[in-house]
């Protein structure tokens, strides 16, 4: 038996107003909703359609994926169409959402996501789902297979390269600030060798908040970002600076998480106290605001946003 739609309770609608991972896809806001209510129809047209633009695949499977009944559905469209590799895709996905909220066995997810990449052997998604479940739950080194799977596929995946960085900040939490952090070398990397369009060019900034996160969360930052040094030092003002000035040249509107980045950026300029820059990244931004990292350490993340935005802009 089919299971019934979600509840379209306040919070939900609520919770929807302040964050939404479709960001601005208006093709995906729907295709989301009509899988909601057991029309995967538009979800299979979607993905046709995406074809292989490999980092809005990726996006477009992930937020799909982390609806609740998703993995029903997709089994549905399964039914209907056993061959379907797209639908396969989904359902990995979904197997691998469900393992990360403790609702599957982490080894089924990863062998629906092995599964789906057999009937894709050039599609990234499938290791992207992979990654996403060593990223949180498996050892170094199954997390770097991952990635490396990942970037065999396409050298310049957005979401592969934020979740090794994630990942990697994390290491060494007990050695306190390290100008020489592996992160950081991770992040200068990927931002030197992609093109010099790539939006990893922001990778670096993306690195400085995870390692913040980190270092917050063990007590070797303080809790409110705007009272720490950590945007302070003359690497971290480089950085910012390299960052903010690729975006002026190279301003990317079409790619599918381009807001992401805006959202890292405009918390770097915020907490780094350059109001005027922070400004312009906050009208591009507009009403798409992400939790990350607006959240770290452990904070509300959407009162944090609105206060950045309130002091950028001069309406506080």
């Amino acid at each position: 038996m089919s299971p019934p739609p979600p509840p379209l309770g306040r919070g939900r609608r609520r919770a929807a107003q302040a964050f939404d991972e479709a960001l601005d896809d208006a093709e995906l806001v729907a295709a989301r909703a009509a899988l909601a209510q057991g029309r995967w129809q538009s979800a299979r047209s979607l993905l046709v359609h995406t074809g292989d633009d490999w980092d809005r695949r990726g996006h477009r499977v992930t937020v799909l994926a982390k609806e609740t009944y998703c993995a029903a559905w997709a089994r549905e469209w399964l039914l209907a169409e056993p061959d379907s590799a797209d639908a396969s895709v989904l359902l990995a996905l979904a197997l691998v959402h469900r393992a990360l909220r403790g609702k599957e066995k982490p080894d089924k997810a990863r062998e629906a996501c092995r599964s789906a990449a057999g009937l894709l052997p050039h599609d990234p998604t499938p290791w992207l789902g992979i990654l996403l479940l060593e990223r949180s739950l498996g050892a170094d080194d199954e997390a770097v297979r991952a990635f490396e799977a990942v970037r065999g596929r396409y050298a310049d995946h957005h979401h592969a390269h934020h979740l090794m960085v994630a990942r990697l900040a994390e290491c060494g939490a007990d050695r306190g600030p390290d100008p020489l952090h592996e992160v950081y070398d991770f992040a200068s990397w990927a931002a030197e060798r992609a093109p010099a369009d790539s939006p990893l060019a922001i990778l670096p900034v993306v690195a400085h908040a995870e390692r913040y996160r980190v270092l917050a969360a063990a007590g070797h930052q303080p809790a409110d970002p705007n009272a720490s040094g950590h945007w302070a030092d003359r690497r971290a003002r480089l950085v910012m600076k390299a960052a903010f000035d690729w975006w002026l040249e190279w301003e990317q509107d079409g790619h599918p998480r381009r807001l992401i980045d805006l959202n890292f950026l405009a918390h770097a300029k915020s907490c780094e106290g350059r109001g005027a820059e922070a400004a312009a990244l906050f009208h591009r931004i507009g009403e798409h605001p992400t939790p990350a990292p607006w959240s770290y350490p452990d904070r509300d993340p959407y009162p944090a946003f609105r206060a950045a935005r309130a002091g950028a802009l001069g309406t506080a």
